[in-house]
């Protein structure tokens, strides 16, 4: 499926910021290493959204360099990113996480 355009939801944003200062918590740097990598998959969407399975009535794309899964749908030629969570947590606050995100 083709997409136009990557939007990345404020919750997405806040959720990459959290990944963001947690790296950075472990090593100066690394935290900004995190940030390009992730920004680098949620463009990689704009010729791979709709290949990915779904989960949780989203697709699944899991980032290639970090322990994230990046959550979306897609919507009239457009990806909305609604949330790029760390795959460590608890399967269960994952799935409680999604139900408020749309």
């Amino acid at each position: 499926m083709k997409v136009k355009d990557v939007y990345v939801m404020g919750e997405a944003i806040g959720d990459l910021n959290e990944g963001r200062s947690f790296y950075d918590l472990q090593e100066i740097g690394v935290g900004d290493y995190f940030w390009d990598c992730l920004i680098s998959d949620l463009e990689s969407l704009i010729i791979y959204a709709g290949i990915h399975r779904k989960k949780m009535d989203f697709y699944q794309m899991f980032a290639k360099r970090f322990p994230y899964a990046i959550y979306y749908e897609i919507a009239e030629e457009i990806a909305y990113v609604v949330a790029v969570l760390p795959m460590r947590r608890d399967p269960a606050r994952i799935s409680e996480q999604l139900k408020g995100r749309r």
